[in-house]
């Protein structure tokens, strides 16, 4: 495509490690053009959290899944004349993106009240922990901690009566990711409405609060009954047969999903006397008898390989899937149809290979075509267009450290 959606939007992105700067590779994806502010000689933490690395780079992988589309911009803010450099940035650009402690940014005259002087229509996003207010907005949130207090770990793993049971976190940052995701969808909205109205607005994001949204069902099984939702390692609380199975040669994912994906199941696995058993003929009857039922499917699923199963049930339209490790995710032949790996110029590497972003518009997934930035890569470039100083304007800041 020829302009992306978010083209002409300016973001200055003060956050790090991985919900800000998630929100902001969205939108660099969508097209808005990324001022990644870093600290000098050091950068976003990230940078430094490996191995594994990039070869004939110092990029950590875990910064190279965040970072992509970017302009890399090497400023210390707690200097006067970087406040001052921010201040005049800030002027030019339509978001500001920042995740540091609820005040932590007041004593540089970058919090809202200080930029909204300056810009009045600015966008501002605050991204921490456990939000503006409240008992706990002093703390500091990180990811796997807000996956227990949110409620997701009492959800995920196996009963506590199961060997290998106990609450286990999920296996990438969810509540970071998830963050990431509301806060793009938050500063679209709040794009759109000042197009409406020409004024600005602070968003106040905070990684609990969004854990415990996306808790969707387990949530409400929770507020509509009273009753505390168990662990249940593979299995689902609303729908059975829903979990993983072991076969005669690993595991399938089998997720009937309706009464008639059900018969089928059991006309397939040789068993249609399930199917018309009384206890199991719908799905709210199979989930209050799931005791009865799982045992009963447990030795039939171990009777075929994987294989076997996944081709006998896809033929009569059951869903189910095989648990796929990431080499063989990335050889899948759906995987690869869809070009979910990419790869981009890099200019330590050469090429860098990343994960396409799962929007496509028009049949064109959208991703930004820069690979995440070297530390300052951008520094000299932006501080000359957007803020006209010259070599040695710059050369002095560089010697004061400030840059």
């Amino acid at each position: 495509m020829s302009l992306k959606p978010l083209h002409g939007v300016r973001v200055l992105d003060l956050s790090r490690i991985l919900a800000g700067p998630w929100c902001s590779q969205q939108l660099a994806d969508m097209g808005a053009e990324v001022i990644k502010i870093e600290k000098p000689n050091e950068g976003d933490d990230t940078r430094r959290w490996g191995p594994p690395w990039l070869e004939h780079s110092q990029e950590s992988a875990y910064y190279l899944s965040a970072n992509r589309g970017k302009q890399s911009v090497t400023i210390d803010m707690a200097q006067p004349e970087g406040q001052a450099l921010l201040h005049e940035l800030v002027k030019q650009c339509d978001v500001v993106l920042e995740n540091f402690k609820v005040g932590g940014l007041q004593k540089y005259q970058l919090d809202y009240a200080s930029l909204s002087a300056l810009k009045p229509d600015l966008i501002y996003c605050s991204i921490t922990g456990f939000g503006q207010n409240g008992p706990y907005a002093q703390r500091a949130g990180y990811d796997f901690m807000i996956q227990g207090m949110g409620g997701l770990m009492s959800l995920t793993g196996r009963a506590d009566s199961e060997l290998g049971g106990g609450p286990v976190k999920v296996g990438v940052a969810f509540a970071d990711i998830f963050t990431g995701l509301y806060a793009a969808n938050a500063i679209l909205a709040a794009l759109f409405q000042r197009q409406q109205t020409g004024r600005g607005t602070q968003i106040d994001l905070a990684l609990l609060d969004v854990q415990v949204g996306v808790l969707a069902n387990q949530a409400l099984n929770y507020l509509t009954s009273g009753q505390v939702p168990p662990r249940l390692g593979n299995a689902h609380p609303n729908i059975v047969p829903y979990q993983a199975f072991a076969t005669q040669d690993g595991h399938l994912i089998l997720a009937v999903g309706n009464d008639a994906q059900f018969q089928r199941f059991c006309a397939v696995a040789g068993c249609p006397a399930l199917a018309s058993d009384e206890r199991f003929l719908t799905n709210a009857l199979r989930v209050d008898h799931r005791q009865a039922l799982i045992p009963l499917l447990l030795p039939l699923l171990q009777q075929r390989t994987t294989e076997q199963w996944l081709a006998a049930l896809e033929s009569v339209g059951v869903p189910c899937g095989p648990i796929n490790t990431l080499d063989q995710v990335f050889a899948d032949p759906q995987v690869q149809h869809r070009q979910l790996e990419i790869q981009l110029p890099h200019p330590e590497a050469g090429q860098v290979k990343l994960v396409s972003n799962p929007i496509r518009f028009d049949d064109q997934a959208l991703n930004a075509t820069t690979a995440p930035p070297l530390l300052g890569q951008h520094t000299q470039q932006v501080l000359t267009e957007y803020l006209g100083l010259d070599a040695a304007q710059q050369a002095q800041l560089k010697i004061k450290g400030v840059i």
